[in-house]
């Protein structure tokens, strides 16, 4: 197995209504509430929002910087908590919009569909039926 490079551990002992947090003495400690009410906290939402495009905008980073280009990139994303039409159970309608400031769309495209790929975190989601990735012009 390969030696990982780089290891955490994440806690949640209260669900959606609570405190999630990085197992460490310094680590990231979030108050967690539920995304259907008005209390203060984060949802999964919008950590997997945060964790999904972090992740893509730092491989499209990197493959930029890999082809000697140092344009600036940008993941937005869209994140919904619907209902499953059997109405038992929940799921997320991810919409992604990617994009790579003064460059051609087409190459902007290849390079974005190749980050999809090799993105850690998109890896986890692929061939998932409700999540898309869009390459737009930047703004």
């Amino acid at each position: 197995m390969n030696k990982p490079l780089f290891e955490t551990q994440i806690v949640n002992k209260d669900g959606v209504n609570g405190v999630a947090y990085v197992n460490t003495a310094k680590g990231l400690r979030v108050v967690t509430s539920s995304p259907l009410n008005n209390d203060p906290g984060t949802n999964p939402e919008e950590l997997f929002g945060l964790a999904l495009t972090t992740c893509l905008n730092a491989t499209i980073q990197s493959l930029l910087k890999a082809r000697g280009f140092a344009n600036e990139s940008k993941v937005e994303s869209t994140i919904q908590l619907k209902r499953e039409s059997s109405g038992v159970g929940f799921f997320f309608d991810v919409k992604l919009y990617a994009s790579i400031k003064d460059f051609d769309f087409k190459e902007a495209e290849q390079i974005i569909a190749s980050a999809e790929k090799r993105c850690p975190v998109s890896k986890l989601t692929q061939g998932a039926e409700t999540l898309e990735i869009h390459t737009v012009p930047y703004s």
